[in-house]
């Protein structure tokens, strides 16, 4: 299977939708529950990759552009963009949606750099 085939195929998607449990005091989603969900995205997407176990290692420049009230879709897509010799890096989007209207918008984007590791929780090649 070629990269480009891979990537395709272990591309996630996740959709929620915004209650008011999940937001602050103005309404607003809070911030590191979208951090908790875009990891949870990255790692699933590196693992449907190439099918190993992978931890967290770092987030590379997370940009908030749009405030996500409660009462609104989003949805979360992964897509892994490198591939080194451990490690994958996951690009992590979160559109938001109007519940009634068409059309969404980029309200958060981030990279995820995940490292492939083994039983004994150490580094491995990514395979």
């Amino acid at each position: 299977m070629t990269f480009e085939e891979r990537v395709a195929k272990s591309r996630t998607h996740v959709v929620k939708l915004i209650l008011p449990y999940t937001t602050n005091h103005i309404g607003t989603l809070f911030g590191g529950t979208a951090l908790q969900w875009m990891d949870e995205v990255a790692s699933i997407t590196a693992n449907r990759y190439s099918r190993q176990e992978f931890v967290t290692v770092s987030l590379d420049k997370i940009d908030f552009t749009k405030p996500i009230p409660a009462g609104t879709i989003v949805e979360l897509i992964g897509s892994v963009s490198r591939v080194g010799r451990t490690s994958i890096q996951v690009k992590v989007e979160i559109f938001l949606e109007k519940m009634f209207e068409d059309g969404r918008e980029s309200a958060v984007n981030g990279i995820f750099t995940m490292v492939a590791v083994g039983a004994d929780r150490r580094p491995v090649k990514v395979i």
